[in-house]
């Protein structure tokens, strides 16, 4: 074979592969649909694939919190249509992580995004093209004021990852918790992008102190809560944790940990994302003591 004909078959090929992977990306989402579940007053909550989206729908227009995957975004825009409008003035960045953030690239070209600062770093960092930035960042915590109400993002530190925030609607008394919450299983909480599990249980206690029992409280992962809810996922962390350390302190090895496991009164809660291996794993690597 020529030189030329063999950078042509090499060049083909290539093609052939990312048009490959595209369709397999595609064919992941094709059979996934968007639920539209109502919160309270004109804040909704959208289940699809990834992270759960926060809206906010009145007259000042649209806003959103987190996008889900890219292949997505036609579908949630429809949704969103339903609720009045098909594009976001404002899109709000719970934290980095793909299934956050995967639509940026297609709705910050019309919305503006707003974001941690770290947000920013980790997707600069990624090669996320600039449409996908977040345009406003801020370090402890900024309001936007819109559709009526006091929208605050406050920025949760060394907890799921170095780049989360929680978005409180003051005046409809609705939290989005973003991955600072599974609902009914346990946490994945990233190690290697600045989260540690000793900070995630502080952020938590700092959000039960801010919301009451009849706050409603949007999960990153799982179905709409409560306070109780909240709480009840919170003592879990907590329990299973301190559980997990004792053993350590005991010597006993990673791997002996997770043969003794943690009772069958956490086994649902191992059914998620993070499995129960995991969630212990994941504490011994953060208390290194």
């Amino acid at each position: 074979m020529g030189i030329k004909r063999l950078v042509t078959a090499i060049l083909l090929a290539g093609g052939m592969s990312a048009a490959t992977s595209a369709l397999a990306q595609n064919d992941r989402f094709a059979n996934v649909t968007i639920e539209t579940v109502p919160v309270r007053g004109n804040i909704s909550m959208l289940i699809g694939s990834g992270g759960n989206i926060g809206v906010s729908a009145g007259a000042d227009g649209l806003l959103i919190i987190d996008d889900q995957y890219a292949p997505l975004a036609a579908k949630i825009k429809a949704a969103l249509a339903q609720l009045g409008y098909d594009t976001p003035k404002f899109l709000l960045n719970t934290h980095f992580h793909g299934d956050h953030t995967g639509g940026n690239a297609d709705f910050g070209v019309a919305s503006i995004i707003i974001a941690h600062e770290n947000v920013r770093g980790r997707l600069v960092a990624g090669d996320s093209p600039s449409s996908a930035l977040p345009v406003v960042t801020f370090d402890d915590d900024v309001t936007v004021h819109f559709n009526g109400e006091n929208i605050t993002l406050i920025h949760m530190p060394r907890g799921h990852t170095d780049t989360d925030s929680v978005v409180m609607f003051e005046d409809t008394n609705v939290i989005h918790m973003g991955d600072h919450f599974f609902n009914g299983s346990f946490p994945f909480v990233d190690i290697a992008n600045g989260g540690t599990v000793q900070g995630y249980l502080v952020n938590l206690e700092k959000a039960l102190s801010w919301i009451g029992d009849d706050t409603a409280v949007i999960p990153g992962h799982g179905p709409l809560g409560t306070k109780a809810d909240l709480l009840a996922f919170y003592n879990v962390v907590k329990d299973t944790s301190t559980a997990i350390r004792v053993m350590k302190s005991q010597q006993m090895s990673v791997e002996e940990a997770v043969a003794a496991g943690l009772g069958d009164e956490y086994a649902s809660w191992g059914q998620g994302f993070i499995n129960e291996q995991r969630w212990i794993e994941t504490v011994f690597t953060s208390y290194q003591r």
